[in-house]
Parts: C-alpha cells; structure tokens; sequence
C-alpha cells in the first residue's frame, strides 16, 4: 500500500455530522433511561405532583431540543440507534 492510499479521507461535514451523530446517539440512550426511571418512580408514588410535573416538563423539553438538533444534522431518529451487531440494537425499537 502506498503513502497516499493509506490516509484517511476526512470530510469537515461528514467528521461533524458522525461526531454529532455519536453524541446524540449517547444523549438519547441517557434520556431515555431517565425517562423509564422517572415512569418507574411515578408508579412507585415516589415523587410529588409537583416534582412529576416537573420532570414531565424537563423530559418533553429534551426531546424536543433532540429533534432540533437532530433537524440541523439532517438525522432521523433512526440514525441514533446504533446496531451492536449479535447484541441488536442499542436503543429500542419504536
């Protein structure tokens, strides 16, 4: 192999859409984990109404702030959801 075929090919835009892909992918897996917690806490009783609203509030804003950001990186919700190869995939399927 030459010098020149063993270099990396590296776009700006492509490095940046799969940088922001990886951390959004990462960002969705934390959201929904809190998400089945704060589920899993409400039918615990665990949380006052106030604190129920609040995080219902923090989680809706979350996910709308992912789909801005998705939007601008010109990702669909699919693109998030790594594939683990034997394991499946990393996020659930919807």
């Amino acid at each position: 192999m030459s010098e020149e075929s063993r270099k990396l090919d590296l776009d700006a835009d492509t490095v940046e859409r799969d940088l922001a892909k990886l951390v959004l992918t990462v960002v969705e897996l934390l959201r929904q984990l809190m998400e089945r917690q704060a589920l899993r806490r409400v039918d615990q009783g665990d949380l006052s109404e106030e604190q129920e609203e609040r995080i219902g509030l923090t989680l809706m804003l979350l996910e709308d702030r992912m789909g801005v950001l998705r939007d601008e990186f010109g990702l669909k919700p699919s693109d998030l959801n790594i594939d683990l190869g034997p394991l499946g995939p990393l996020l659930p399927r919807s």
